[in-house]
């Protein structure tokens, strides 16, 4: 049981730590499959995090926070937009511009406006998103009547119920907003005019044009659903998997959310299976440190290090061939 406890305690980890990828990932789908390659997606989240944490910690909101921080996602979004598809810019130096650009203006107006060494301060109460307990789930206050941990607990109930009120319950909601995003993605993707024209803009935006439908329109209208994605992981990071904003704090986070959408090549499903692989691979980082195996001892630095040593077998190619859309990173000049 002991064994058992601890596999959905990881498991638990993994849906938590797998939740801001899927939801850069899945931004990154829509502005890729429009055409727009994204890697700015690191610069939105950090962006997104650092707002929702400071208007979070000044107005005691976190319903708040989190609008300000898609609104300076969206910002961004419209400058990444601008540059790439208004001026036909390159759009992979857009995207390390804003990058640079989220990176050290985070931390510069942190600065100047809580002086605290670029951090904001810790989020409490109605700052920060609360776990959902579904009913009849086994939750800290019901451990705290029973007088013993919520593992033990959990130890004296069957399986299915640890199941229940571990891995499914006690989330916050924009965890349960991030998952059920993958199947209202599909169906617009898939299921929709919108998402048949968004697709077809990322393959042949002539065709589209010909058809009489805008393609900057399409495209911008991409790039948005993408700030506000990446707005929502950004606030989930600082308001709910953390309390605070703290300089970086996204730690590579959207170039490993890019490493899992060439992983599922551009589809939502296999993409949240892939964020969840490196959501897994780094709840053991934290679960399992300096392991030992047969007297050699694996340090915590090597485990740490595992989500970004996959992401670099990724992108070499391990995973096979993935064909991006056809018309990816091309400005699209309209015929005369």
């Amino acid at each position: 049981m002991d064994i058992f406890v601890t596999l959905i305690q990881v498991l638990d980890s993994t849906i938590r730590l797998a939740t801001p990828l899927l939801l850069a990932c899945l931004a990154g789908l829509y502005s890729e499959r429009a055409g727009i390659f994204d890697i700015g997606l690191e610069g939105k989240m950090l962006m997104a995090a650092f707002f929702s944490a400071a208007v979070a910690a000044v107005t005691g909101s976190v319903w708040l926070g989190l609008l300000a921080g898609i609104a300076s996602s969206l910002v961004l979004s419209g400058l990444h937009g601008l540059a790439s598809i208004t001026f036909r810019g390159n759009q992979l130096i857009s995207g390390v511009a804003i990058n640079f650009l989220a990176s050290g203006l985070t931390v510069l107006i942190a600065q100047s406006w809580f002086k605290q060494g670029g951090r904001t301060p810790s989020l409490f109460g109605g700052g920060r998103f609360e776990s959902a307990e579904f009913p009849y789930a086994i939750g800290p206050e019901d451990a705290e009547l029973a007088g013993k941990p919520v593992s033990e607990l959990m130890s004296d109930t069957n399986s299915f119920h640890m199941v229940y009120s571990e891995l499914l319950s006690g989330h916050s909601i924009l965890v349960y907003v991030a998952f059920l995003m993958v199947p209202l993605t599909w169906w617009i993707l898939y299921r929709t005019r919108f998402g048949l024209r968004l697709r077809a803009v990322g393959e042949n935006p002539a065709a589209v044009d010909t058809a009489g439908v805008s393609v900057v329109g399409l495209r911008f209208a991409a790039v948005a659903i993408c700030g506000v994605l990446c707005g929502i992981a950004g606030a989930y990071l600082a308001t709910a998997l953390q309390a605070g904003f703290v300089k970086e704090m996204t730690a590579g986070r959207g170039f490993i959310a890019l490493a899992a959408l060439i992983f599922a090549k551009w589809r939502p499903w296999h993409a949240m299976w892939a964020c969840l692989l490196f959501g897994l691979l780094q709840a053991i980082a934290l679960r399992f440190q300096n392991i030992d195996l047969g007297g050699v001892v694996i340090p915590v630095q090597a485990m740490d290090a595992l989500p970004y040593i996959l992401t670099v077998v990724i992108l070499a190619g391990f995973v096979g061939k993935a064909i991006p859309p056809r018309a990816g990173g091309e400005p699209y000049v309209k015929e005369r």
